[in-house]
């Protein structure tokens, strides 16, 4: 049976956990601290679900796509719209919470690491409205793929730093981040965007994006009248998906499906970023989990169209449901993802973030084979303004096809 908690020690079964420089523990031990004794606080609770309210604009609704549905004439087609969140995505979840803890620890500063973009605006936004020092590290090749983002980090008073080392995307920029946060940690925050890293932030960060899973349920309950019989996401990280899978865990009925990114093919190892699907255990930045690895067991080459979603690790809490069985993980190449991000473009005229349109294209592949009183609940967790220029880019360029 899964447990909704790790134990005491941060771990997820065997996944998880705590494997950091010593030097690090006293200031990770402050902060679990401080989340255990907020994350119940009834006034910390209400100024978060004000913010969340009226600073991010939930609850975000659930959308039926009856154009989709339709023309792939099997079940019910449902978005769960984390893409009409203040700043287009599901990470100001996370960031409102861990920002709101950060000023009751007394910290001035935050660091942060991005892939998309996503997680440092969300960020930067954050910090700007609680006044706070705020220092983002992005890969400079996702700094070239997300220009529109880098921009509106500056404009809400970010510096933005750019990691120059190995691949240059987000491993690169946690590694950064990490080193950086080492150096400052007395007077520092590190707030860390996915369910991933030492505990206990994969714990930290599946309940503040448990929201997700909260209102996807009580929503689909009340127009369907049932639970959904898909629930879908992306896997980068994992913390959308976390953060739905969370409310139908113990739902056995309900099929989870983490999709990540097969990148260019999975025959080779650089072309994908399929931690779960390709993996083996492994430890990188402080944890445990499903990884992705050279024939040294450090961090391999990953590679994705979406710069939010190739990292070569993965949530531990995600590794845990696989090797229990209680959630299934496919990959999605480039061109599949890219054919669903015109698919709803074009009938329902919502242009999802590449990351989301990899848990799209695994629903559309479904979809047919599904009976049409069945339900296929995706988390569309951004919008894609951001990719707009990249897909024009790799369109115009011939790499991919519309």
């Amino acid at each position: 049976m899964h447990k909704k908690l790790p134990d005491s020690r941060g771990f997820f079964g065997e996944y998880g956990g705590q494997f950091i420089p010593q030097g690090l523990q006293p200031v990770l031990d402050e902060l679990a601290e401080a989340f255990d004794k907020f994350k119940d606080d009834p006034k910390f609770n209400s100024e978060f679900n004000h913010y969340i309210r009226h600073y991010s604009g939930r609850p975000t609704p659930l959308y039926f796509c009856s154009n989709l549905t339709r023309e792939f004439n099997g079940g019910k087609i449902y978005l769960k719209r984390e893409d009409l969140n203040h700043l287009g995505a599901h990470k100001v979840n996370n960031t409102l919470g861990q920002i709101l803890l950060a000023a009751r620890m007394g910290k001035k500063k935050v660091i942060a690491e991005t892939g998309a973009g996503q997680h440092g605006v969300a960020t930067a936004a954050t910090a700007a409205f609680m006044g706070m020092e705020c220092k983002i590290f992005m890969g400079e090749e996702d700094i070239r793929r997300q220009k529109p983002n880098v921009f509106r980090m500056e404009m809400l008073g970010a510096e933005v730093i750019p990691a120059k080392s190995g691949q240059r995307t987000l491993k690169e920029a946690v590694d950064e981040a990490i080193a950086a946060w080492m150096q400052d940690a007395d007077k520092s925050y590190y707030l860390l965007g996915s369910a991933v890293g030492p505990h206990p932030y994969p714990v930290m960060v599946r309940h503040f994006q448990s929201i997700i899973g909260k209102e996807s349920r009580e929503q689909i309950l009340e127009l369907e009248g049932k639970l959904p019989d898909y629930a879908l996401a992306c896997v980068g990280g994992g913390s959308n998906a976390i953060g739905l899978f969370s409310a139908f865990i113990d739902d056995p009925e309900v099929r989870l499906i983490g999709v990540e990114p097969a990148g260019r093919g999975l025959a080779v190892s650089g072309d994908h970023a399929a931690t779960l699907c390709k993996g083996k255990p492994g430890i990188m930045h402080g944890f445990n989990s499903y990884m992705l690895q050279d024939e040294n067991g450090e961090a391999a080459p990953v590679y994705s169209i979406s710069a939010g979603l190739d990292y070569p690790s993965v949530g531990p809490e995600h590794s845990h449901l696989k090797d229990i069985g209680r959630s299934e993980y496919v990959a999605i190449t480039d061109q599949e993802a890219l054919d669903a991000f015109f698919s709803l473009s074009r009938t329902e005229g919502i242009i999802p973030a590449l990351e989301s349109a990899h848990a799209l294209a695994q629903a559309l592949k479904i979809a047919p084979e599904t009976d049409k009183d069945q339900i296929l609940l995706i988390n569309l967790s951004g919008r894609g303004d951001k990719d707009v220029a990249e897909v024009e880019h790799l369109v115009r360029s011939g790499q991919l096809h519309m």
